[in-house]
């Protein structure tokens, strides 16, 4: 195949002003996404623990973030307990089998979760069954909820399942899934900020 460089420097152009069009959209969240960093450092802080879940690049995603509390972000401080639920095959495939795919989640959270923990789902559309279902099971057992979602909200967002619902009002999943990784690490960067022992101590 041939390769154009002009067609690819055209396409970064075209994606980079998109990807600068989505962050002055999600801009406007900053303090939604502070008071989910309070939230989450509250839960940590008081010995809970912090369960992410979502589909496919969302999964990726709850994966990434997950990784980054238990191990690091950018400074050295404690590992901080989070378990990304799309990481156990045996699990999942369990689940879809037994109870259908819209539960993959539900019940992990059902056996996992514990009042004083927090639930954060992912999902761009906000219209992920198995994603709604796991914020109802978390509710339901106590759980704190959040989700990051993208459009609309969609019915996440219309339904009200989480406590804290950061939703980038943007139309292009890949824009949007880009805004959720940042806010992730924003995130991570305020648990940073919160744990990390101060210089001496």
């Amino acid at each position: 195949m041939k390769n154009d460089r002009a067609a690819v420097e055209s396409l970064f152009d075209r994606l980079y002003g998109d990807h600068r069009a989505a962050f002055e959209a999600t801009r406007p969240l900053l303090e939604q996404t502070a008071t989910l960093a309070e939230a989450v450092i509250s839960v940590l802080a008081s010995g809970g623990k912090v369960l992410i879940c979502g589909n496919g690049g969302s999964a990726a995603d709850a994966q990434h973030i997950a990784t980054e509390f238990t191990v690091r972000f950018e400074t050295t401080r404690r590992g901080l307990p989070a378990i990304a639920l799309t990481t156990d095959s045996s699990a999942l495939t369990a689940a879809g089998n037994d109870l259908g795919y819209e539960q993959v989640f539900a019940r992990q959270v059902e056996a996992l979760g514990r009042p004083g923990d927090m639930l954060i789902g992912i999902t761009t559309s906000g219209h992920s069954p198995n994603v709604g279902a796991a914020l109802v099971a978390a509710r339901a057992g106590g759980l704190a909820t959040a989700c990051l979602t993208g459009r609309d909200g969609g019915e996440i967002l219309a339904r009200g399942l989480a406590d804290h619902c950061l939703v980038v009002p943007v139309d292009s999943t890949a824009r949007i899934q880009e805004m959720h990784i940042f806010l992730g690490h924003l995130l991570c960067a305020a648990l940073d900020r919160a744990f990390t022992p101060a210089s001496g101590s």
